[in-house]
């Protein structure tokens, strides 16, 4: 599927394919997958549950290989990736963003955006420089020092939103990010995903919420693992 703007490929995929054994059955999750992605691309990916948009995720952020096929970020050969180069990917070129937030209850928020910057050469004043500048950017700099019990879900989706964007990555995923906030919050949360796009931002965000996709520039349709 060709990218819909940009001129640099983000990412690559050629007849991606994931099986599962479950005793002796083997379920592919994923059948055949090709998709290229521009640089600064906003990208849904829609389907019902079970129709592999959340292994083709898995896929897209390394958090699992292919069975079969290629996967290329910036031009980078990732399907044949040790774990230990796969983990390095995944925490400077890939942000996450999870429906749970997956915060640390006992850091602020501040401590919390500076995790993924714990793993790299910078020195702790400009770490907690960087951190301040992403919460800033998604408008919570009087909420550094709050703890997440502190905050309500929708500025705890913005934390979690400025933790991934603190290493400044090729692409922010994110995984049904709305899916434990109200219909205004979301809205909110949804708004900051637009802004972040057209800044720029790679975006791509898995959901089954057609009001969710809507704000992206292009949508994926997934059924049985595969782009319909």
């Amino acid at each position: 599927m060709a990218p819909a703007l940009g001129d640099e490929l983000l990412i690559e995929l050629e007849g991606i394919e994931k099986t599962f054994r479950v005793g002796d059955t083997e379920i592919r999750a994923l059948d055949g997958v090709d998709l290229d992605v521009s640089s600064g691309d906003y990208l849904a990916i829609s389907g019902a549950s079970g129709s592999g948009k959340s292994t083709l995720m898995n896929v897209l952020g390394c958090l699992d290989t292919p069975t079969r096929g290629s996967y290329r970020l910036r031009g980078v050969p990732v399907h044949v990736l040790d774990d230990d180069t796969l983990a390095m990917i995944r925490n400077k070129e890939i942000g996450f963003v999870f429906q749970s937030f997956n915060l640390l209850p006992r850091l602020d928020a501040l401590r919390n955006v500076e995790v993924p910057l714990l793993y790299g050469p910078l020195l702790p004043a400009p770490r907690l420089e960087r951190a301040a500048a992403a919460l800033e950017r998604v408008g919570l700099a009087d909420r550094m020092s709050h703890l997440p019990n502190e905050l309500s879900g929708g500025q705890r989706q913005r934390v979690a939103i400025a933790r991934a964007l603190v290493n400044q990555p090729a692409l922010l995923l994110a995984d049904e990010p709305t899916g434990n906030l109200d219909s205004r919050t979301s809205e909110e949360i949804m708004g900051l995903f637009d802004d972040l796009a057209a800044a720029g931002t790679t975006i791509m965000v898995v959901t089954h919420d057609r009001e969710v996709a809507a704000h992206a520039r292009r949508e994926i349709r997934m059924r049985d693992g595969k782009i319909v």
